[in-house]
């Protein structure tokens, strides 16, 4: 598996992989699948935050984060995401992507990683515990999807000490 920044010529892949998790799961709240050319937009802006697992030139998921709040107080807190294919799930996949995550997030001055996950994924909460991320919040009812209102578990992990 190789772990690389994302590249323009992935946002088929990419798409496929987010626009399949946002029409059959709850994982996010969004209903709107994202454009081969916001996909393409987002990598090119976030350069060596937007990263992709690969392998055997397949990209398998993917992983990057941006603003976590506007504002010049919110500067060094980002909110991340990642995302898999079913078949690369259980597979490494996901910590290895976070890990080279966390490594840019800190050579670019990012002081807190937070996560906002939907309370119908309880295995991403258990994945990013496992990854030192800590429950820092839960607000109910703020998601609706498919008829269903659904909690935003909030997790964050401290990547530096000052």
């Amino acid at each position: 598996m190789i772990i690389r920044p994302a590249q323009a010529g992935d946002a088929t892949a990419i798409a496929e992989i987010t626009n399949a998790i946002i029409r059959e799961t709850l994982i996010t709240f969004t209903t709107i699948e994202r454009s081969l050319d916001s996909i393409a937009t987002d990598i090119n802006a976030r350069g060596a935050a937007y990263l992709v697992a690969e392998v055997e030139r397949q990209v398998l998921g993917f992983a990057t984060y941006g603003p976590f709040r506007s504002g010049p107080g919110y500067a060094q807190s980002r909110e991340h995401s990642v995302q898999l294919s079913p078949k690369a799930r259980n597979q490494g996949a996901g910590r290895a992507l976070m890990t080279a995550l966390e490594d840019v997030a800190r050579s670019e001055g990012v002081h807190v990683l937070v996560a906002g996950i939907s309370s119908a994924n309880p295995g991403a909460v258990a994945f990013h515990a496992a990854l030192g991320f800590e429950i820092t919040g839960q607000m109910p009812e703020v998601g609706f999807k498919w008829g269903k209102r659904l909690d935003l578990v909030l997790m964050q992990k401290i990547l530096t000490q000052d």
